[in-house]
Order: structure tokens, then C-alpha cells, then sequence
């Protein structure tokens, strides 16, 4: 009876080893050097956010602003040559902590609801050279993988996947950039 009552107790700890912690967020960078991190980076996939459905060609454009913030510039080329583009501002979720960013852009629905429209943006890996990064959501519904150039290496692309899938991101529905010939195709 006594041995009946410890492993009871047992399956009882397990099971509540995560309760009240819900699922385990991904694992970020330790800290981003935001001078090093600043410039051009190119999409070369995502698990899309709704307003990215009709770009072909992304790319995002940091620079460092008075205060440690990040200026932000998004380009999307769209499947018509069409090109949309917002700002915005990134600030640390934590100060000092530039792995885990806010990010609001400037449109009339962040003006409305300031507190409400500001969306998580994790740095969850990023190479030495801060050539390849990996960014995402820590609900995980929400993925990008960006290079520095336009073009994607077999070596970089490999890398990339393995980190996100470590992370646990679904890399199976990830919609890759559209080469400029495929575009060209396209038309």
C-alpha cells in the first residue's frame, strides 16, 4: 500500500511539472548587438502573418535610433511587381534584453490601439557574423528566416531549418522568396 501511495504521489508530480506554465517558449539568442544587427536583411521564408499573404519578395531594414530602439522598414514585393512598404519602431521587451523585441508599425490601427498592436519579435538565432538570423513568435505561429543577401545558401538553408525545427517551428509550410526569374516568369 505504501509503495501504491509513492508511485501516486509520483505520477502526480509529473503531471503537474508544466501546470500553469502552459508550453515552453523558444529558446532565443543570449543578446543581440543592435549596431551589428542593423541594415538589410532578406526574407528567404516565413510562416506569414496575415498582412505578408500577397509578397513574392520581403525584406526588413533596421537602423539604431536615439535610446537603443530600432527603426524598422518593411519592403514587400508583391506577385504583380507591386511595392508596399511600412514603418515602424522595435523596442526591448525587457531593457538591455535585445533578444526579445516589440515591434509597432505606423498605421491607423497602432494609432486607435497602441497597447494592442505591438507584435513579438524573438531573435532565436543568429550566426557569428550576423549574416543568417532566425526570427519568430514565441507562440510559434510565426517564422522568418532572413540572410543579409538575396540569395539563400544550401549550407545557410540547412542551418536555418535545423534551428527552427530545435525550437519547435513546423518548417513544412514555410513559403519561400520567389527568385527576380520567377517573378519575371510570373508576368
Amino acid at each position: 500500500m505504501r509503495l501504491l501511495a509513492v508511485f501516486a504521489a509520483a505520477i502526480a508530480l509529473v503531471g503537474c511539472a508544466n501546470s500553469g506554465t502552459g508550453t515552453v517558449p523558444p529558446k532565443t539568442v543570449e543578446q543581440v548587438d543592435l549596431q551589428r544587427y542593423q541594415g538589410t536583411w532578406y526574407e528567404q521564408a516565413r510562416l506569414p502573418m496575415f498582412f505578408q499573404r500577397n509578397c513574392a519578395q520581403s525584406e526588413a531594414i533596421y537602423n539604431v535610433q536615439e535610446g537603443g530602439t530600432l527603426g524598422v522598414t518593411n519592403r514587400c514585393r508583391t506577385f504583380d511587381g507591386d511595392v508596399q512598404q511600412v514603418q515602424g519602431q522595435a523596442v526591448a521587451q525587457v531593457p538591455g534584453e535585445t533578444s526579445k523585441l516589440w515591434v509597432r508599425f505606423d498605421n491607423w490601427v497602432s494609432t486607435l490601439l497602441p497597447g494592442l498592436t505591438k507584435g513579438e519579435y524573438w531573435v532565436l538565432y543568429l550566426d557569428d557574423d550576423y549574416h543568417t538570423a532566425l526570427v519568430g513568435h514565441p507562440n510559434r505561429q510565426y517564422l522568418w528566416l532572413l540572410t543579409r543577401d538575396q540569395t539563400l545558401s544550401a549550407q545557410s538553408r540547412a542551418t536555418l531549418l535545423e534551428e527552427a525545427r530545435s525550437r519547435g517551428y513546423d518548417t513544412r509550410e514555410l513559403i519561400w522568396r520567389r527568385t527576380d526569374a520567377e517573378m519575371a516568369l510570373q508576368r
